[in-house]
């Protein structure tokens, strides 16, 4: 299993919260909203961001739009996703 660092997001719109992030990113590698959480759901793969000196573990949440990202750090769900500057 892998640890990947997500560095970076694409949201359609941009002014969605979680919903609207399309791609995640990090150094040499950009993956679909859906593959990673599929790859979270496999156990393939862990996903976390680094934001302010603290690592916060990304996970699948079920909304009423279906599932998206978030991450947890604390003890609780944060939105350190939507923190991340956008993907080139």
């Amino acid at each position: 299993m892998a640890d990947a660092l997500v560095t970076c997001i694409n949201k359609n719109p941009r002014d969605n919260t979680h919903e609207g992030i399309t791609h995640l990113g990090g150094y040499k590698w950009k993956w679909t909203r859906s593959e990673v959480i599929k790859s979270i759901e496999e156990g393939t793969n862990t996903f976390y961001t680094f934001v302010k000196g603290k690592r916060a573990d990304i996970g699948v949440v079920k909304g009423t739009y279906g599932k998206y990202l978030r991450t947890y750090a604390d003890g609780q769900w944060n939105d350190n996703l939507l923190a991340l500057p956008e993907c080139s």
